[in-house]
């Protein structure tokens, strides 16, 4: 799909950004940032309200140059756009170009031991002294938050509010005393995850984005950047080999096997129709308007059509795909080398994290389709037949 909607080579659209590069052959990550090719989709001054095929061309360019953008999935995936989005003009003027230069890194502190899926069920109260908030709770399953700079935290600040409201949204100093973290490894032996534990954090008013007890609409808004920023790139949320890395392996395996052809092409199809659900999340955003239900969409499709790429890649290679040794020990690309191991254990969790697939699904029944909202089977029952099963 990108092939085809790529300009020629000669298409006077490339021009501008070539002679960027050739301005900038080893920019560094501010000089990107301000310039607007970090995020060229978004509007100025922090982006270049680049229209989709302005991006191809500018992410082609950037290809052909050997140039990488800054890493800082978090905060210019997810926290830059809400802050852009809500925030004021001082913390726009802040945070914004430090996100997109990845001089400071940031996380999320969402999800909870007992408010995952339910987000909007989370624990963590915030409380008004003056002109701070005395944070404490818990959260968990935070990435990044033993080196990151900031969080986008969301906590409850009324509790006698409806569960969807009385949420606001803060920029969370992560050196702010009283804050612990502990470090989880999870199944692919990375140690990633974090437990985040406040304990009387106080955190200034003027890092409180958008409105006091709105922060659940914000949350909306960052949860669908983050369904989005999840399923771009590789198969691995953006990273990892892509569909079509894994198929031009199989062409220099010479795969013969009519089964395995046939997976290669399913993958193939959901590659492309993927693609295509990406353009029109870029349009949108080209529109000013945030991502919308093409975001759970994309997201479910991406989760799972990133599970079964790996599951191909390692049938393709045999046994070989489980054994875990030094990089890049076999000849081969990165599919066959160390990073395979943990790549395809850690698909298991694509259709987990940003949300599961079984709340995606929901979101798009009851808000897009407009069924009735699922029923608790619980509910009428006492407590000895909900645990029987009983209907």
């Amino acid at each position: 799909m990108m092939n085809e909607l790529l300009p020629d080579l000669d298409d006077p659209r490339r021009e501008p950004v070539r002679a960027w590069l050739h301005a900038h052959p080893a920019p560094t990550h501010r000089e990107m940032a301000e310039s607007g090719y970090v995020a060229p989709h978004w509007p100025e001054p922090w982006g270049l309200g680049a229209d989709p095929v302005q991006q191809i061309i500018i992410d082609d360019e950037f290809a052909r140059a050997g140039v990488k953008r800054p890493s800082n999935q978090i905060g210019i995936g997810w926290a830059a756009p809400t802050i852009i989005y809500a925030g004021s003009p001082e913390q726009q003027a802040r945070y914004v170009l430090p996100a997109l230069a990845a001089e400071e890194i940031w996380c999320q502190l969402f999800s909870e031991p007992e408010a995952g899926s339910d987000l909007a069920s989370l624990g963590t109260r915030a409380v008004r002294d003056g002109d701070e908030w005395i944070i404490n709770g818990q959260k968990i399953w935070t990435t990044g938050a033993h080196y990151s700079q900031f969080g986008i935290l969301i906590a409850r600040t009324d509790p006698d509010a409806p569960k969807h409201r009385g949420i606001t949204y803060f920029i969370c100093p992560m050196d702010a005393p009283g804050i612990e973290i502990r470090n989880i490894t999870n199944i692919a032996g990375a140690r990633s995850f974090n437990e985040v534990f406040f304990t009387d954090v106080r955190i200034p008013h003027e890092n409180v984005v958008g409105e006091v007890n709105d922060g659940w609409r914000l949350a909306k808004v960052t949860l669908g950047n983050e369904r989005v920023s999840l399923s771009t790139g590789g198969v691995l949320w953006g990273a990892g080999p892509t569909a079509l890395d894994i198929i031009e392996e199989a062409r220099q395996l010479h795969i013969e096997d009519n089964v395995m052809r046939h997976r290669l092409a399913q993958l193939y199809i959901e590659h492309t129709v993927i693609e295509i659900i990406r353009q029109r999340t870029l349009t949108a955003r080209l529109r000013g308007v945030p991502p919308g239900p093409e975001a759970s969409i994309r997201k479910i499709m991406a989760d799972e059509h990133g599970q079964r790429a790996m599951e191909v890649a390692r049938d393709m290679i045999g046994a070989h795909a489980m054994v875990v040794g030094e990089p890049d020990a076999v000849v081969g690309k990165n599919i066959r080398s160390k990073s395979w191991y943990s790549g395809y254990m850690f698909s298991k969790a694509l259709t987990i994290g940003g949300g599961t697939g079984e709340v995606q699904r929901n979101i798009l029944g009851e808000r897009v389709l407009g069924l009735p909202i699922e029923p608790d089977p619980t509910i009428g029952l006492t407590w000895a037949q909900a645990k029987r099963g009983n209907t």
